[in-house]
């Protein structure tokens, strides 16, 4: 496999990202769900895809600030292609986006709302279960809110 590499979003990736969510139905998203993400698409500034010589847009996820919670980033929409979940993708996604965030002195948490699939793989970064929902997503995919610092100090970044 070719090394990844991240770039920002453009509308011309909206179908390359659409199959992605769909590959990933219904094992981790819920078909419901496809309207919050194309508005998501619509909307959001910090939005990357993961592309691989030969294979194109492989990944894709963003994050935002959280409106009623300043300083706080939120990982959203991340996913891999079905067929290439545990290769390290999903590893580079999320690492991108941490680099990213913890670099911008606006932020100094990281939450995401995610599904029980998906809980351990953000427990690795350091993520913390604070809050559960029984069916927040659609029947069947409850809700898991996840938070964590930054990672350093601002003094210790120099900061």
């Amino acid at each position: 496999m070719s090394a990844p590499v991240a770039r920002a979003y453009r509308e011309g990736d909206h179908a390359a990202c659409v199959a992605l969510f769909q590959s990933n139905v219904p094992e981790y998203f819920a078909a419901v769900e496809i309207d919050d993400f194309l508005q998501t698409l619509r909307e959001i500034d910090r939005y990357w895809v993961i592309e691989l010589a030969g294979e194109g847009i492989v990944a894709c996820g963003g994050y935002d600030g959280v409106d009623d919670e300043p300083g706080v980033a939120a990982l959203c929409w991340g996913m891999v292609r079905r067929d290439l979940h545990r290769r390290g993708l999903g590893d580079f996604l999320v690492r991108e986006r941490l680099r990213r965030i913890d670099a911008d002195e606006d932020f100094n948490a990281v939450a995401i709302e995610t599904t029980r699939f998906s809980c351990d793989f953000y427990a690795r970064y350091g993520f913390e279960v604070i809050r559960e929902q029984a069916d927040g997503f659609a029947p069947g995919y409850d809700l898991v809110e996840m938070r964590r610092p930054v990672p350093w100090p601002r003094a210790a970044r120099g900061g």
